[in-house]
């Protein structure tokens, strides 16, 4: 009775701390109404979810706990109603019955393929053929564990950079990675860039990019919707050192004159190559 007193309604704008025992029994949406019950003022507050040392969780209970540490920053309602209805499911509303077997694609993956079938009918979008786009460049790519130390934060990170899409969300994730953890290093400025190439590459029809300073290979896929008279015109922007061979498996060579000095010219040239083949579709 209580719980539903304070979450429903008590609010006291000097109050800066609460302290939520037996965390654990509660549900996500629960905690999130308990946890807004303080720092409604200028003041900054402290919430404490608390659950006794010796009692085993539940991996419901986890999940809840770890969504409700995770997002703190405002406006974050959408998140977490979106994570709880990911742990409880959504019932037959999401069941087999109305949206076929969602559990066996996953949840992410299922709204990422609903949302391209909207944007299919919608005509906004052109129905692709299913094939897979790889990177294989030889750089340091990954998030190290001296800038996210928490493996939960970790893999949600890696799943948000994985889904980009456009330059847009590539900028959005720069930012958010800034605001959250401070200055990108290295490495996870590769892996962002690697994630926008593959989106890229593979709206150009391209299903691999391998390679180093000094070569690159850009495989095509093979039933690639693009007007073939026109790669000579690709060919001819950068003289001997773009190539184009046909056959099974088609593919365009790079090989400057000499090696590429880093990273950042290895992205560069290949985004260009790709802007150029995107030029050519049909």
């Amino acid at each position: 009775v209580a719980t539903t007193i304070i979450e429903t309604g008590l609010d006291i704008p000097n109050v800066n701390t609460i302290i939520i025992h037996d965390a654990d029994k509660l549900g996500l949406s629960q905690l999130y109404q308990l946890r807004g019950r303080v720092g409604r003022s200028s003041r900054t507050s402290y919430a404490f979810l608390m659950y006794k040392r010796d009692r085993m969780l539940k991996e419901v209970a986890e999940k809840r706990l770890s969504a409700i540490r995770e997002f703190t920053d405002l406006g974050s309602g959408f998140k977490i109603a979106m994570r709880d209805l990911e742990i409880r499911g959504a019932g037959n509303i999401l069941g087999a019955e109305q949206h076929g077997h969602m559990e066996a694609v996953g949840y992410d993956l299922y709204c990422k393929m609903l949302n391209e079938a909207v944007l299919v009918m919608k005509g906004e979008k052109e129905e692709t053929e299913e094939y897979e786009t790889a990177v294989d460049l030889k750089t340091d790519a990954y998030i190290p564990a001296a800038y996210i130390r928490n493996e939960i934060q970790k893999l949600n990170m890696y799943k948000k950079i994985a889904a980009i899409e456009n330059e847009e969300e590539y900028e959005d994730m720069q930012d958010e990675l800034m605001d959250r953890f401070g200055e990108i290093p290295k490495p996870v400025s590769n892996l962002l860039m690697i994630a926008l190439l593959k989106s890229k590459a593979h709206n150009a029809w391209i299903t691999e990019i391998k390679g180093d300073k000094a070569r690159l290979k850009i495989t095509m896929y093979a039933k690639a919707r693009i007007d073939v008279g026109r790669i000579p015109e690709i060919t001819e922007l950068y003289g001997k050192a773009l190539r184009f061979y046909g056959g099974g498996e088609p593919y365009f060579e790079y090989m400057p004159k000499s090696p590429l000095k880093n990273m950042e010219d290895i992205f560069e040239k290949i985004s260009s190559i790709i802007e150029a083949i995107e030029g050519i579709k049909l």
